[in-house]
């Protein structure tokens, strides 16, 4: 390998602020998304300065501009950074963290802080965010003097982009930021990742040979286009059938013969019920977590059925469920390994196709009652996506639709909340939008998360990007409803909505507004926002009785009792007034 060229150190005093926007560039971050506070109002003035190498994008919510900066490190696989204030703004954008963590996106957040010899006297907005961020990300830590700088910043991408890629939260102390101090900056370091040991791929491949019903669940984050060719390849040459984890569609085209679905909340029960019959599983990047084993009860915790767990973070393996084998390697790596491998001859190839037929099946789309089936509405969208479109989903049961009757090609993107947050669609879609702006993004959310960070879309105007957003609209808060059904039928409690005009609303931008009641409007209204240029909405207003993509309201309360009306309370009689007395007649 060949030696970098020596660096002379920067002998230029600088303000602290300086000194981080330039230790940003160095260590290769291009975007950072934030809205703008006191805390940090030094910084915001260095990076005015390395404006020409670092993007700043300026959010109308902490959550947002963290969701943004999310879904940047979830389609790169490299770091985004975002800066909130202190005490109110951190707190708002600790949801983004949370995704950051349970999705493995590598991500940096940096919050204003008090002045340092302020601490602990409970001073304006003051917060431990040591202590607060603790459980949320992989390393939470504090700048209080400016010539560390370039070394924590430096630290902060190593631990968000290796292992289990993952958020780092970084407090600035207010005072330090405009230090004036002589400091070198720090170049990024390349650092080779985990290879799989070459005995390990033998025993899998060995395990793979002795299968009769094998099914690989791929998951994970950071994956490449070449990385996702080379895992197919090996997956397609030895005829192994592929579920994804949860909102993980697009790790693995949907359009292979097998490709069988998804594991994950609103699965198909069939998918499932043959899930279990499996006698190897190979988990390529999945944790196995809640969702994917459906509350983990789809597997033996004790590991009767064989289970080989590829992860690039040896901690994370075994952690619910005890592998047959371990695999500690970079998925990437990993995928050009054993794509290297001499291909088993499978003796399966009945049981991929069984489990393909039920993916199929699947995506017929029933004849749904009411005027707006969402089922042909999302067969149409998978036609009129370009090939690498970006679709980014929110939290809730109208997700189910993509899920269900969206296949993704290899070039095609979906990107979700794993740990269910509402409000990120729209942020995210946002931000994929300022990462690839020449790419078709489609944002899909419920009208309930619209209304948490659907103000964001004065971001896309600011930035001169077009997403175009749709809108499930059923007035209510959705997922909740179906779960108050069924265990509180009939008694409807806290979840119905009152909306605005989404269209109205989008236009009051200078956008392209459209609302879809009937099946035959969708697809031209998707071609007229896609035409408009413009950040658009789409407002589908679909019949709410359809809860999910397999149930009615109707289905979940029957068969179960309806509650007797409130008996009307009885009136009571009147007690008569009493009498007033007798006015004194006046002497004349």
């Amino acid at each position: 390998m060949r030696q970098p060229p020596a660096r002379k150190p920067n002998t230029t005093p600088r303000m602290g602020g300086r000194i981080l926007a330039d230790a940003l560039v160095a260590q290769g971050i291009d975007h950072v998304f934030q809205v703008p506070g006191e805390s940090f109002l030094d910084t915001l003035d260095g990076l005015h300065d390395v404006a020409k190498n670092l993007k700043l994008v300026t959010c109308r919510f902490e959550a947002g501009a963290v969701n943004m900066a999310e879904a940047y490190g979830k389609l790169t696989g490299r770091p985004a950074a975002a800066m909130v204030t202190r005490g109110p703004g951190a707190c708002h954008g600790a949801i983004g963290v949370h995704v950051a963590m349970q999705d493995s996106t590598p991500m940096l957040l940096f919050i204003g802080q008090i002045p340092h010899e302020d601490t602990g006297r409970d001073a304006f907005q003051e917060v431990d965010y040591r202590q607060m961020f603790a459980p949320l990300a992989k390393w939470v830590t504090q700048i209080d003097h400016a010539s560390r700088i370039p070394e924590v910043v430096a630290h902060a991408v190593d631990v968000a982009t290796s292992g289990r890629p993952g958020p780092v939260v970084i407090a600035l102390s207010e005072e330090m930021q405009k230090d004036l101090v002589v400091t070198p900056d720090l170049p990024r370091v390349p650092v080779s990742v985990a290879y799989p040991d070459p005995a390990a791929l033998l025993r899998m491949r060995e395990m793979l040979a002795k299968a009769h019903r094998p099914v690989a669940v791929v998951g994970g984050s950071c994956w490449t286009d070449a990385g996702r060719a080379a895992l197919r390849a090996f997956l397609v040459a030895n005829d192994v059938p592929v579920t994804v984890g949860f909102r993980r569609q697009a790790h693995y085209d949907g359009h292979q013969d097998n490709f069988v679905g998804d594991l994950g909340v609103g699965s198909d029960p069939g998918l499932i019920a043959r899930f279990k019959e499996a006698d190897l599983i190979l988990a390529i990047g999945s944790r196995l977590g809640d969702a994917v084993t459906q509350g983990y009860t789809l597997l033996d915790k004790a590991g009767s059925t064989p289970i080989v767990q590829i992860l690039p973070d040896g901690a994370e393996i075994g952690r619910v469920f005890r592998p047959a084998l371990g695999i500690v390697s970079d998925l990437n790596v990993f995928a050009h390994a054993v794509a290297a491998l001499e291909p088993v001859k499978p003796t399966w190839s009945k049981w991929t196709r069984d489990l393909r037929s039920l993916r199929e099946a699947q995506r017929a789309v029933p004849n749904y009652d009411g005027v707006l089936n969402l089922g042909t509405a999302m067969r149409e969208l998978e036609g009129m996506l370009t090939p690498d479109a970006i679709v980014t989903t929110d939290a809730g049961n109208f997700a189910g639709w993509a899920t269900r009757f969206l296949n993704f090609g290899p070039d095609q993107r979906y990107i979700g909340p794993t740990n269910g947050a509402m409000g990120y669609s729209v942020p995210a879609g946002i931000g994929a939008a300022i990462a690839y702006p020449d790419r078709m993004v489609v944002s899909m959310v419920g009208d309930g998360g619209f209304m948490m960070t659907g103000q964001e879309i004065a971001t896309a105007f600011h930035h001169g990007v077009a997403p175009i957003v749709l809108v499930f609209n059923n007035q209510m808060f959705g997922t909740i409803r179906m779960h108050q059904e069924r265990a509180h039928p009939w008694r409807v409690s806290g979840t119905a909505l009152t909306n605005p005009d989404f269209a109205k609303f989008i236009e009051a931008f200078g956008g392209h507004g459209e609302v879809v009641s009937e099946t035959a409007e969708f697809a031209a209204a998707f071609r007229r926002a896609v035409a408009s240029g413009r950040p658009a909405v789409i407002e589908l207003r679909v019949n709410p009785d359809q809860i999910t993509t397999r149930a009615t309201i109707a289905d979940l309360r029957a068969g179960k009792t309806p509650p007797k009306p409130a008996a009307k309370p009885k009136r009571i009689a009147a007690e008569p007034k009493p009498a007033k007395p007798a006015r004194a007649k006046k002497r004349g």
